[in-house]
Formats: structure tokens, C-alpha cells, sequence
């Protein structure tokens, strides 16, 4: 009788068991075996990745680096980096052409207790002026490499990129009546469409302003241009602006970023 219980009770339990099993494994899944690296040589390696960040340089190992950036916001431009000091000319975001403002940046910002404030030159009368604008007035600056000097005694103009020379070319420059002024400038737009075959097929907008012609419009800025007149370059031909023949001109929109500083000697 005993024997005959014992059976019983086995044919029960031996198909409970089995499914309890079968629940054990679904319900805790057992870790596959561990693999040596040996057995995964036959993948491929790893993608490189595509975004590959530049080794950091110092701004100053350009040699002849400029900033500029543009006036985001309209802005009375300060003899001394704070909100007190004395107005020295309203900055506006567009030039007079329609084009955006920009600001040639001299010199590291200065923290002030109204916040930073950065020095800047300014395109107005007398040439040469600069003055303080809040650091939030502007947006991003932009680092150049590039230089262009202006050589009035020899009519010829040079573009150095880096230090080198990468462009030059024989020039027209303001008559002794209205001439071209001296001095650091920068280059602040650029200007494609003209009604006037005067100006050649483009232009730049600079910061200089002629001193002898300031009821001209938009003040006597001085500009960098294209010719109908090639025959008259080399000479001391125009109002005060720095003119090219034209092939030149568009070898110099080429290779010349907006904002380069300009030395006119």
C-alpha cells in the first residue's frame, strides 16, 4: 500500500516540478557564459568618431590678429568703460548702407561694475577715435588673420595674410584737395550693386572718413572701389577714395574678409 503511495505521489509531483522549472527559467533567465576576448576577434573595430575637436591654440600666436564683432543693439559708445562716463558717439546695428554694423575690437574687455565693457574704434571724426560699448551691446567676435596697407607715397596696396603677402596692386588715391587720410581704419562692409559704373564691380565700405568732405552722404566715408577710368591708375585721381581697376578689385573681394584692419601710411 505504501509502494502504491509512494508511485502516486511521484507521477504528481514529477510534472509540477517540471513546470515549476520551466517557470524558473523564464521568469530568471540564466546569464549567457562569459566569452574570451580571443573568441571576439573576428568583429570589425570600432568606428571612429567624426567629430574631432582641434588641438586649443592661443589667439595671440596669430601674428597681426583682429577681432571684430557685430552692434547688436544701438548704443552710446563711452570715453571710459562705464555708464557714467562721457558720450562720445551713438552706434547704431546698420551702417548707412543697410548693411550690419561692425565694430573693430581693441584689447581685451574690461570687467566694470555694471558688467564687461570692451573698446572699440569707432568710423566718425576725428579718424582715429575710439571709446568703451558694453560687451552685451555686441554679438560674437571674429578672429582675422589678414591686414591690408595702403601706400600713398608709392600708390600701391598690399594684402598680408598671417604676415604674408597675398595680394598687391597699383592704386588711385585722393587728390591733394581732398586727400586720403592716414591712419588705422578696418574695413566694415561690402557693397556689390551700383547704379554707377564709377564704382567699379564691388566695393568696400571702410571706417575712415574724408576731413574735408563731410557734407557728402552718409558723412564722406571712405571707400575702396573699381574704376571706369583704369588708364588714370597709378595717380592721385579721386575724392579721397582708394580706387583699383577692376580686375584688381575683384582679386581683392576675393581674399579680403570683411573687417580687416587697414593701415593707410
Amino acid at each position: 500500500m505504501r509502494r502504491k503511495l509512494g508511485r502516486t505521489l511521484a507521477l504528481i509531483l514529477t510534472p509540477a516540478l517540471g513546470v515549476a522549472g520551466l517557470l524558473a527559467l523564464v521568469l530568471h533567465p540564466q546569464a549567457p557564459p562569459a566569452r574570451s576576448a580571443s573568441q571576439w576577434t573576428g568583429l570589425p573595430p570600432p568606428a571612429a568618431s567624426g567629430f574631432v575637436v582641434p588641438a586649443p591654440h592661443e589667439l595671440a600666436a596669430l601674428r597681426g590678429a583682429s577681432r571684430w564683432a557685430p552692434v547688436r543693439s544701438s548704443v552710446l559708445a563711452r570715453a571710459a568703460p562705464g555708464p557714467r562716463a562721457h558720450p562720445v558717439a551713438a552706434v547704431s546695428t546698420q551702417t548707412p548702407e543697410g548693411t550690419t554694423n561692425i565694430l573693430e575690437l581693441l584689447g581685451p574687455a574690461r570687467v566694470g561694475r555694471t558688467g564687461l565693457w570692451q573698446r572699440v574704434r569707432l568710423a566718425v571724426l576725428p579718424n582715429g577715435t575710439s571709446a568703451w560699448v558694453p560687451r552685451s551691446a555686441l554679438g560674437g567676435s571674429v578672429v582675422l588673420d589678414t591686414h591690408l596697407l595702403v601706400d600713398r607715397a608709392h600708390l600701391h596696396m598690399s594684402l598680408f595674410r598671417d604676415g604674408k603677402r597675398v595680394f598687391s596692386a597699383p592704386i588711385g588715391i585722393g587728390q591733394p584737395q581732398s586727400p586720403t587720410p592716414a591712419g588705422d581704419f578696418y574695413v566694415r562692409n561690402v557693397l556689390s550693386r551700383y547704379r554707377s559704373a564709377t564704382y567699379g564691380p564691388i566695393a568696400f565700405g571702410t571706417s575712415a572718413r574724408s576731413p574735408t568732405l563731410t557734407d557728402w552722404p552718409a558723412g564722406g566715408y571712405v571707400g575702396i572701389h573699381g574704376t571706369n577710368q583704369p588708364n588714370l591708375i597709378p595717380g592721385r585721381i579721386s575724392h579721397g577714395c582708394i580706387r583699383l581697376r577692376n580686375a584688381d578689385m575683384l582679386r581683392l573681394a576675393a581674399l579680403m574678409p570683411v573687417g580687416t584692419p587697414i593701415t593707410v601710411q
